[in-house]
């Protein structure tokens, strides 16, 4: 069977090693170019010993002479720079975007957060996520936008885990949407592969937990925001009317978040027992293969996802606090970030939605 070919620029980055491993043993493609920035020239070998397959390639300088005449090209790059690049790549190729340059719908929220040009919408990367619902009922998801695409932009990861944990309460109008709180437990690798003294020296992180984007500054919230209002059924213009609080923590591990995310209960929700309100989360997910409801009393943890595309969600409320909480533990490489490009790239193409994927842990 004829393999497409992928260019991965970002290579030597967490984000597009991530990428590299899942591509490696996935049988419908062939990674033919890799491309950097500071290790051009380099033996991929040096930076990603764990993929002995690609360890031969040479990494390129990352141009659009050197990404065109692939069929899929993998951005790996910070905000900014892939924006900048995409307008210059073949039209006829794959391409997804692993850095947040096209994943916001709003022009002012892309320019209270992140600030410079302001790049297009190109089809949202979380196949799960609720759009709305159907005549009859059922959900609808982005999953359906996907077959087709030629331009797909991957969520952030603590975007994922924050919208896979309250969703269902949002589509079924059991939460408020104003005073939703998200503390988020991330491991070191969601800071990226720089050498900053404050989080990524071992003596500084071992044995410390650091918050960081505080005070409603992360620029994960407006896509966060984004999301919930399409759970809701509402347009990206919406998202003004959610509110969110929303702290995230390194912690002293490589991989992995733990979100806890809290909510209003609604009136509607108050009248519901707890295990209808859990039923609601279980119909959501029961035809979602990488979504895991946990059994009744077992908590998410992230050494159960480390390495694989799952969500592990859990359900519980606070009637005392008149609130929901939900909760999501996902590796923020793969299922927040390469793992979920792949599967809405295999869903683009046409191939099985799992293929070259896993939702098996590694533990311990």
């Amino acid at each position: 069977m004829a393999k497409y070919t992928v260019a991965v620029a970002g290579a030597t980055g967490y984000a597009g090693g991530e990428a590299l491993r899942i591509l490696a043993a996935h049988p419908a493609f062939e990674v033919t170019c890799v491309a950097g920035h500071s290790s051009v020239g380099d033996k991929l070998g040096k930076h990603m010993p764990h993929i002995p397959q690609l360890a031969d390639l040479t990494v390129e300088d990352t141009t659009p002479e050197v990404l065109n005449g692939h069929d899929v090209i993998i951005l790996a790059l910070p905000h900014g720079a892939s924006g900048k690049l995409a307008s210059q790549l073949d039209p006829d190729a794959v391409v997804v975007d692993l850095g947040a340059d096209h994943r916001l719908e709003e022009q002012s929220a892309w320019d209270e957060f992140y600030g410079g040009d302001f790049y297009e919408h190109w089809t949202y990367g979380m196949p799960e996520l609720i759009t709305g619902k159907a005549a009859d009922g059922s959900y609808t998801r982005q999953r359906a936008a996907l077959p087709g695409t030629k331009r797909i932009a991957g969520p952030g990861c603590n975007v994922t885990a924050t919208t896979l944990a309250l969703q269902p309460g949002v589509a079924e109008g059991l939460v408020e949407h104003t005073d939703i709180v998200a503390d988020l437990v991330v491991g070191y690798s969601g800071a990226g592969k720089n050498l900053k003294r404050t989080n990524l020296l071992a003596a500084e992180a071992f044995g410390s937990a650091l918050p960081y984007g505080v005070g409603g500054t992360h620029r994960h919230i407006p896509e966060i925001l984004q999301n919930l209002a399409h759970a809701a059924g509402l347009d990206a213009a919406a998202a003004s009317g959610f509110t969110l609080g929303f702290t995230p923590v390194l912690a002293p591990m490589s991989r992995g978040i733990l979100a806890c995310v809290s909510a209003k209960m609604t009136d509607k929700a108050k009248h519901l027992s707890d295990a209808a309100i859990r039923d609601v989360w279980a119909h959501a997910y029961e035809d979602q293969d990488f979504m895991v409801l946990l059994p009744e009393g077992t908590l998410p943890a992230t050494a159960n996802i480390i390495g694989s595309n799952a969500a592990h969600i859990q359900v519980v409320t606070d009637r005392k606090a008149g609130r929901i909480i939900a909760f999501a533990a996902i590796d923020n490489l793969n299922r927040g970030t390469a793992g979920q490009a792949v599967q809405s790239l295999n869903i683009a193409l046409g191939l099985p939605e799992d293929q070259g994927l896993t939702k098996i842990g590694v533990a311990p």
